[in-house]
């Protein structure tokens, strides 16, 4: 298997059928169904946990409708005849459940990191990836396929910071991780414990007490801006957010313990800096 990208987006193509058939033949073949036993799923599908309510809501439609979209699939290295699966393993879960002896497929002849591609883009684009499984979906690509964070961000139609903070929660510790993965805190509220030593113990507090992302921004640097460990002015925090409110703009507001500080209001353009200082010269 070779470590260099030749070109991003072709298995892709494949996929949705806008490759030219003359790009490479027999790219994709059409089959009406298989056996469902002679599936596997992809080893690089990205997608590790899957609702069970969703699953079941699934299963019972298969069964009423049968299934609409062909599983997409290629033939499996190893075995001659059988199938792994590229995209649509929910699909293929449920109708087991459904009871279903046969799937449609659609078979594609792609590449490891096409499979790779097509399996993170096909749930990207669902919204069906937490976090940290998009985070190791694009890492796979980094320390398998050797590409980098633009290669990425192109691939997906993500930004590169994008990618590179998403890449950075992988840093967190394992119980933060786990919080991630299950859905009790998002990677807006993650994003600012990476490199905290104490990221475990303010994850904690962040679920018990449902702080918002910019509340765990302000926390976090009021930690890294004190030298003592002090409980944070929960009065302060909600003056932040009701100016914020009231201007429409971000407020940073450092408290002393001496109850001196500053107020900080930021502005991305000139309508906004008119907009300050019509209200402070009133």
């Amino acid at each position: 298997m070779s470590g260099k990208k030749k070109g991003l987006g072709r298995g892709l193509s494949a996929l949705f059928g806008d490759e030219k058939p003359m790009d490479k033949p027999q790219a994709i073949k059409q089959l009406n169904s298989v056996s469902i036993s002679d599936l596997s799923r992809n080893p690089y599908q990205p997608r590790q946990y899957f609702s069970e309510e969703k699953l079941e809501e699934l299963a019972n439609s298969i069964k009423k409708n049968g299934i609409i979209q062909p599983i997409a699939v290629r033939p499996n290295q190893t075995e001659t005849g059988k199938y792994e699966i590229v995209a649509g393993e929910r699909r293929w879960i449920a109708a087991q459940r459904a009871g279903l002896h046969e799937i449609p497929v659609r078979i594609l002849d792609l590449s490891d990191v096409e499979s790779l591609e097509v399996a993170i883009v096909e749930n990207i684009q669902r919204d069906d990836l937490n976090p940290i499984e998009e985070a190791r979906g694009y890492k796979r690509l980094s320390d398998e396929f050797k590409y980098d964070h633009e290669s990425i961000s192109k691939l997906m139609s993500k930004s590169r910071s994008h990618i590179s903070n998403t890449l950075r929660l992988l840093t967190l510790p394992k119980d933060v991780i786990a919080m991630l993965e299950e859905g009790t805190l998002s990677s807006g509220q993650a994003r600012p414990l990476i490199g905290l030593g104490n990221a475990s113990s303010i994850a904690e507090e962040i679920v018990s007490k449902n702080y918002s992302a910019r509340k765990v921004e302000y926390i976090v640097k009021s930690k890294k801006n004190s030298k003592i460990e002090k409980k944070y002015d929960a009065n302060i925090i909600k003056a932040q957010e009701k100016i914020e409110k009231k201007l429409g703009l971000k407020v940073s507001i450092s408290n002393k313990k001496n109850n001196s500080g500053r107020v900080v209001i930021e502005y991305k353009d000139l309508d906004q800096f008119t907009l300050i200082s019509d209200l402070l010269t009133k």
